[in-house]
């Protein structure tokens, strides 16, 4: 029975922030009708492991070939990108896709600092981890005593089996009741983690130049540390975005993803059943595949969502004053997030492979989305920054 009340409370959280992808003409009109906190968000973004650890179902995963990047861009991968600083716009500037979270529109100033030209690799943090020992967040038992306080008061605790090591793992199903239960796609799988981004049966092999992912926000910090490096803050992280460009959609401008040539790693077909490839992979794609932005910068929309400094709170746009300019912004103080309460998140930007302008258009370059600190995900991974 101790069992039962716990998957009843987990089933209940996810009842209460369960969200719809196919949604968008409904995002667009709630944008001027609907507090933020309580708005459907789209499901192949936000997740966290807590809803999901006593959660199973049947399902077939889908993975990517392994794909040797050119000598040309080899050369690039230990090298970084001067951005020099500047102010601009930060938020949407178009409501057709955007959430309520990216409004109002602020000026922010940003200082000069450098930039990874794209996401941490395999190979990167292998090497790390080989010189460091470290152990990551997916990798370890989840403590019961932690995970209380992101779970409703008087949650009883669950037996052992279920604070295993593990992460969230996409795998396509072969049909869906609806768009709206993201359990059908999202699975909590044991054992899965940067090394087996799948499951415990998956590995890296070919993989080396692939973006590292299963990666929470505590693992992304400790990395950063040991190269001498940081996290970016969301301002840094959208102003190198934009690439230069004023008041554009995405970091390429305002042409749909669908449109010519691809333009980054996204999802196209249908979600989550069939993903066509028509950008060349079924999910994560290795770096610097696709054009770089105006900076030089790979990888600023889709293939995989990247942690950002900042914690998350919707509301955190309409602290700014209107009249003046925000200098250097490091993000509010703390988090919020109404439809998780206990659990802290903090900003994760550029979208990933799930991505559709049809559903889910966050490689838009002001998306910003919440992610679950304690979280790692197979769509998930990192870059990092340097103060000059």
């Amino acid at each position: 029975m101790k069992n039962l009340n716990f998957i009843n409370v987990i089933f209940l959280l996810l009842c209460l922030i369960f969200i719809s992808c196919d949604n968008k003409k409904v995002e667009t009109k709630a944008f001027s009708e609907i507090d933020d906190s309580l708005k459907v968000e789209s499901t192949c973004c936000k997740n966290n492991r807590n809803s999901f650890l006593l959660l199973e179902n049947d399902s077939i995963e889908i993975s990517s070939p392994s794909v040797d990047i050119s000598d040309d861009n080899l050369k690039m991968v230990e090298e970084m990108i001067l951005i020099d600083g500047g102010e601009f716009m930060m938020g949407s500037s178009s409501k057709e896709f955007a959430l309520r979270r990216e409004f109002p529109r602020h000026k922010v100033k940003v200082k000069s600092f450098l930039m990874d030209v794209h996401e941490v690799t395999n190979k990167q943090f292998s090497k790390f981890v080989e010189e460091t020992g470290y152990i990551t967040v997916a990798e370890k038992y989840i403590d019961w005593n932690e995970l209380k306080n992101q779970l409703p008061p008087e949650t009883p605790k669950p037996d052992e089996e279920f604070l295993m090591p593990g992460s969230l793992v996409f795998l396509a199903p072969k049909s869906v009741k609806n768009l709206i239960d993201y359990s059908q796609w999202w699975s909590w799988i044991k054992g899965a983690n940067w090394m087996h981004p799948t499951g415990p049966n998956s590995n890296l092999d070919g993989k080396d130049d692939f973006p590292v992912v299963h990666i929470a926000y505590d693992d992304a910090v400790a990395f950063a540390k040991w190269c001498g490096k940081r996290l970016p803050t969301e301002a840094e992280w959208e102003w190198a975005a934009r690439g230069g460009l004023e008041d554009k959609l995405y970091p390429w401008g305002d042409e749909s993803v669908d449109v010519g040539k691809p333009k980054c790693n996204y999802w196209s077909g249908t979600f989550p059943t069939y993903n066509d490839t028509r950008d060349g992979f079924a999910s994560i794609a290795p770096v610097m595949q696709y054009p770089a932005n105006g900076y030089g910068l790979f990888d600023m929309a889709g293939n995989v969502w990247e942690i950002c400094a900042d914690w998350f709170d919707d509301r955190y746009y309409e602290s700014f004053d209107s009249l003046s300019t925000a200098d250097n912004p490091t993000g509010p103080e703390t988090w919020y997030f109404p439809p998780e309460p206990y659990d802290p998140k903090r900003v994760v930007r550029g979208g990933s492979f799930l991505c559709n302008d049809s559903y889910c258009s966050s490689y838009r370059v002001s998306a910003r989305m919440p992610h679950s600190k304690d979280t790692g995900m197979n769509h998930t991974g990192f870059r990092c920054v340097m103060d000059i």
